[in-house]
């Protein structure tokens, strides 16, 4: 039996030619970036190169690029870094309640630290209002931090008007990327982005990197203390390898971007129409346009997610209920929960299936025939 991955939006696959870039710094450039002799001199130039590549991937300074352990440790840098800087101009936060939990629970910390959060609804697509957010400025708020795209349903959210919105607004503008950098055009410059989070193993390169933005002139408060790396903006010796291969999965996905858009919205569309076609009952949950192409979030009625899913691992198809975070947990899904109220019947029999690296047309048609083979039996019985 064929196993099939269709779960890329928790993590994805590592690309061989990142694994072969890894594997051969790992082999041949050993030495301490910041250390003055040619050894160093070697890894410096590797981090300069890589910083370089993502800093062009988002039309940003080389500066403005600070090498992190991944998505969560750059959502927390920007919010608590950005909060404890900026406090004597207000203590003021704006975030959704659809966000990563490297988001919701750094804000939930400052709460307890004497800021002020205010988590804004979103509609049954998952979009956040912009009238919502110009209403919850205020005078002292000095950040607003609000995902790119979601990662359980994959709502893109109007970035490029909230950041127009901010333009005459001292709060900064965070925007968590890791489900949309690589699938989708970023330019922090004409979007008003202030703040970027990204993470290096959504775009198959390895687990355990990622970087923030943070533009010119920002205050930010580091979170780590130690030596002067980074610009004294995260301490710790860079991870060499994973910086070069981040680097590569980074160039792949920008010169991929375009092909791999369209191959994943065909992905979908097969994917949806062999449901319907087997008169499958399902509902897409999130927005059917302004939407990620290799996410779909469906609601199976008179289904129960976790018999769903032990029934596709059984079938050798790998899918899940939502953020990887949160899988194996009792509590229903806090994204679903802000789009149809806490006693929706999607929050108990939603599934997410997730496109990437490796997916075949044929091997979706494969998933989806299961997957209506398994529901019809799960309603029968």
């Amino acid at each position: 039996m064929e196993r099939i991955y269709v779960d890329h939006a928790a993590t994805s696959p590592i690309h061989p030619e990142v694994i072969e870039v890894m594997t051969n710094v790992m082999q041949n450039t050993f030495g301490n970036p910041s250390s003055i002799h040619s050894f160093g001199r070697e890894a410096r130039r590797i981090i300069d190169d890589a910083r370089a590549t993502i800093a062009k991937s988002i039309n940003a300074d080389f500066q403005e690029i600070i090498f992190t352990s991944g998505g969560t440790e750059a959502d927390n840098m920007a919010i608590i870094g950005t909060a404890l800087a900026n406090k004597n101009n207000g203590k003021h936060i704006i975030t959704t309640k659809i966000e990563h939990h490297a988001v919701l629970h750094t804000c939930e910390i400052l709460e307890k630290n004497g800021f002020e959060v205010t988590y804004l609804p979103v509609d049954n697509n998952g979009l956040v209002r912009i009238e919502d957010v110009k209403q919850a400025l205020r005078e002292d708020t000095i950040l607003v931090s609000i995902m790119f795209a979601n990662n359980e349903v994959g709502s893109v959210q109007p970035i490029a008007k909230i950041g127009k919105l901010l333009a005459n607004h001292s709060a900064y503008f965070h925007t968590d990327a890791v489900q949309a950098y690589g699938i989708l055009p970023i330019n922090v410059q004409t979007l008003g982005i202030d703040l970027l989070s990204v993470s290096a193993h959504k775009l198959n390169g390895p687990k355990g990197v990622g970087f923030l933005f943070a533009k010119h002139g920002l205050k930010l408060t580091p979170s780590l203390y130690g030596g002067e790396q980074e610009r004294k903006r995260r301490a710790g010796t860079e991870n060499v390898p994973a910086i070069v291969g981040f680097k590569k999965a980074v160039e792949l996905s920008q010169r991929e971007m375009e092909n791999k858009y369209l191959h994943y919205e065909q992905l979908r569309t097969i994917f949806i129409d062999t449901l319907k076609n087997n008169d499958v009952e399902c509902t897409v949950n999130g927005a059917q346009d302004a939407r990620l192409p290799h996410i779909v979030n469906i609601s199976f009625p008179n289904t129960n997610v976790e018999q769903m899913l032990v029934n596709l691992d059984l079938e050798g198809i790998a899918a899940s209920s939502g953020s990887a975070c949160t899988a194996g947990s009792l509590e229903p899904s806090h994204v679903l929960k802000a789009m149809y109220g806490r006693d929706a019947n999607e929050l108990t029999n939603s599934i997410r299936f997730s496109f990437g690296f490796g997916n075949t047309i044929d091997q979706i048609k494969i998933v989806a025939e299961k997957t209506a083979n398994i529901v019809k039996r799960l309603t029968k019985e």
